[in-house]
């Protein structure tokens, strides 16, 4: 990583613990980073209807945006095992910014990362 968010991925594990995954059981944990510094986190809720669980990445971003957050640098994801986010979470994650550092992180294995720009993840996003 070019910058040091070892603080934001920190974050998203502990976000992780707050999961509610009684169905899947994959716990999932995200960190966002505002351009101000503000860091807001979330985590996945599952819901006995699948189509009506949020992921932690969306979670975490409709957090901050209530709060009048519109500027993101960066948003860490932690998991077991590390995994990137899924394709309703990149496109959520876009539309607010083509540069914004994604980071996933393991969260027993906290050294295992990947990053990637937000444009790299869906370079052919929907624009309206």
């Amino acid at each position: 990583m070019d910058q040091d968010y070892s603080k934001l991925t920190r974050q998203a594990i502990e976000a992780r613990q707050a999961s509610y995954a009684p169905y899947s059981n994959f716990k999932v944990g995200a960190a966002l980073l505002a351009k101000d510094g503000t860091i807001f986190t979330g985590c996945n809720v599952e819901n006995a209807s699948y189509g009506l669980c949020i992921c932690a990445e969306r979670a975490a971003i409709c957090k901050a945006v209530s709060e009048g957050q519109r500027e993101f640098e960066a948003i860490a994801v932690s998991a077991v095992p590390l995994a990137t986010p899924c394709g309703a979470c990149r496109q959520f994650i876009v539309e607010f910014g083509k540069d914004i550092t994604v980071i996933s992180v393991n969260a027993e294995n906290p050294d295992e990362t990947r990053t990637w720009k937000s444009s790299e993840l869906i370079p052919e996003n929907f624009e309206l």
